[in-house]
């Protein structure tokens, strides 16, 4: 099977899941793009700012509303280091983000592809197009090893 490279947003979404790791956060990283240019990011941050909200996902989507000035994140696209969860999956569909990338599968907390699968549901407002295992080796290497090293 031919290697791609990532695109750049999900490598900037990898480095940022580094840097959540070197502060004792669980690995994931996530930026918000819009007309190619990658307009919030953000890392997990829960243990650090004492929110359990805190996920790269929301507050990426935090800074590129402030940004932009508007809490509708239309024609915008979320790249992510690990399939979000139901919470973070809500937020997405909340601020309309277009498209949704992400790296690892989560059987656990997932809330896309897994458990409650949330933009299936029939009351979600809005559902993104989807396309999930863009650097999903690399995303779940990160993961693994955060968590081996604390075992």
């Amino acid at each position: 099977m031919p290697q791609f490279p990532l695109p750049e947003p999900m490598r900037r979404a990898l480095d940022l899941a580094k840097t959540a790791a070197d502060r004792g956060e669980v690995p994931v990283g996530a930026v918000v793009v819009k007309d190619g240019a990658i307009i919030g990011e953000g890392h997990n941050r829960p243990r650090e700012s004492h929110d359990p909200t805190a996920h790269a996902e929301i507050v990426a989507i935090r800074a590129a509303a402030a940004k932009l000035g508007n809490e509708r994140l239309e024609g915008c696209d979320l790249y992510v280091t690990l399939e979000p969860c139901a919470m973070c999956a809500g937020a997405i569909a909340h601020a309309r983000i277009a498209r949704l990338y992400y790296g690892a599968d989560d059987p656990k907390g997932g809330g896309v592809i897994h458990g409650p699968r949330v933009f299936t549901q029939p009351t979600v407002h809005h559902r993104p197009e989807v396309y999930d295992g863009i650097g999903a080796g690399e995303a779940a290497g990160l993961l693994k090893d955060f968590f081996a090293a604390r075992r």
